[in-house]
């Protein structure tokens, strides 16, 4: 017979010479590759934006004393010289 059968060239059905068991095997391979990567990129992603929020935490922190606040407020005119006085006494008690 000329031309070839199902089983011409002892491949068998298309799963390689490994058969099934060699399949399974390449699919979990593929599998655990994946999940790899996520999460890779999810610890990528963590640890950036840790790194990011303390330092923003760290620059976003109010760098004046509450004395210098009060003088500030106080020189911009939302304070009366008697609420300045009040909240100053108020500052250096603490």
């Amino acid at each position: 017979m000329m031309g070839g059968g199902m089983m011409d060239g002892g491949f068998g059905y298309g799963l390689g010479s490994f058969g099934l068991m060699g399949g399974l095997i390449g699919l979990l391979f593929n599998i655990a590759i994946i999940i790899g990567v996520i999460v890779l990129i999810v610890w990528a992603v963590q640890k950036f934006s840790s790194d990011n929020a303390s330092s923003k935490a760290t620059s976003a922190a109010h760098p004046f004393s509450a004395r210098e606040i009060l003088d500030v407020r106080y020189a911009r005119g939302e304070l009366t010289r008697e609420d300045y006085q009040t909240m100053l006494h108020d500052v250096l008690q603490s």
